[in-house]
C-alpha cells in the first residue's frame, strides 16, 4: 500500500515539473510531402505549413510497410525549412514498400504529422541513362557505356540487363531502333560508311517504366572525305572527261580523212581505166 502511493506522488510531481510539459498540437503541419528518386538514391522534400514560425523545425520517420513500425531518421531530426532529407540507407530494401512523414516542432508546440504516398525503390526509381561514347568502325558504329555512380550501384547494374538503341541518319532523319543485351562495349553493324548517326540509349526493365534516355551521340561510321581531296577527285574526273572528247574527236576526224584517201584513191582508178 505505502509502494503504492509513492508511486501515485512520483506521478504528480513529475506531471507538475516544468521541464516534463508536453508540447501542445498547434503548429501547420508541412505540405506537399514527396519522395523521390533517381537511379536509386532516394529523397524525402516537403513544404512548411502555411505561417509556419522561422524557428520552427522539422523531424522525419520513415515506414516500413511489412514490419508496420514508424522509425525516426536519424540525419533528419533538426531539419529547417527548404532542407531536403536522404533516405537513401534507410531504403536499403528495393522490393519492400515505404512511407515518411514529417512533423513542425518548436520547444514548445508541434503540428500534427503529414505523410507520404507509398514508395517502392525498385519500380518508382527513375533510371537514368548510361554514359555513352560512340566512335566509327568503317560500316559501323562501336557504342561503349558505363553504369553511372551511385552509392546504390550494384542496385543498379541489376536494372542493366537490356539496353535500348535509337540510331538516327544524320543527313535525311532515317532512325530504326534495336534492344540488345548489356555490354560495356556493343558494335551496331549493317550502315554505310562515311555517313554520320546520332544514337541515344535508354534502359529497358520489366521491373521500372521511368527510364529516360541519353542524349544524342553523334559520329560517321568512318572519316568523310576532306575538302581536298573531294578537289582532286573532280579535278581528275575534268581531265579524264576531256582526255576522252580528245580522243573522240581524233577517232572521228581520223575516220573522215580515211574516207577522203578512199574516194580520191577509187576516182584515179577509174579515170585511168
Amino acid at each position: 500500500m505505502q509502494l503504492w502511493m509513492m508511486l501515485i506522488l512520483l506521478h504528480v510531481r513529475l506531471g507538475n515539473a516544468p521541464w516534463m510539459e508536453v508540447a501542445s498540437v498547434s503548429l501547420p503541419a508541412p505540405s506537399n510531402v514527396s519522395i523521390s528518386s533517381f537511379n536509386m538514391e532516394h529523397t524525402l522534400s516537403f513544404l512548411p505549413g502555411p505561417d509556419t514560425p522561422s524557428d520552427a523545425h522539422f523531424n522525419v520517420q520513415t515506414l516500413h510497410l511489412r514490419k508496420n513500425l514508424w522509425r525516426p531518421v536519424a540525419a533528419c531530426l533538426q531539419l529547417t525549412a527548404g532542407q531536403q532529407c536522404k533516405l537513401t540507407r534507410v531504403f536499403k530494401d528495393p522490393f519492400v514498400h515505404y512511407r515518411a512523414r514529417v512533423q513542425a516542432f518548436t520547444p514548445t508546440q508541434t503540428s500534427n504529422w503529414t505523410v507520404s504516398g507509398q514508395f517502392q525503390p525498385l519500380t518508382d526509381t527513375v533510371l537514368g541513362p548510361p554514359d555513352v561514347s560512340l566512335s566509327g568502325c568503317g560500316n559501323c558504329l562501336v557504342l561503349q557505356l558505363r553504369v553511372p555512380t551511385t552509392r546504390r550501384l550494384q542496385q543498379l547494374k541489376d536494372f542493366y540487363r537490356v539496353i535500348v538503341l535509337r540510331v538516327q541518319r544524320t543527313r535525311d532523319g532515317v532512325q530504326f531502333s534495336l534492344s540488345l543485351p548489356y555490354k560495356e562495349e556493343s558494335v551496331i553493324t549493317y550502315l554505310q560508311p562515311g555517313v554520320e548517326y546520332c544514337v541515344t540509349v535508354s534502359i529497358s526493365s520489366p521491373f521500372n517504366s521511368n527510364p529516360v534516355s541519353s542524349p544524342p551521340r553523334c559520329a560517321f561510321t568512318s572519316p568523310p572525305p576532306s575538302r581536298s581531296s573531294q578537289c582532286v577527285v573532280f579535278s581528275l574526273l575534268g581531265v579524264v572527261c576531256a582526255l576522252l572528247l580528245l580522243l573522240i574527236g581524233l577517232v572521228i576526224c581520223g575516220g573522215q580523212l580515211s574516207c577522203e584517201c578512199l574516194i580520191q584513191h577509187l576516182h584515179r582508178t577509174l579515170v585511168s581505166e
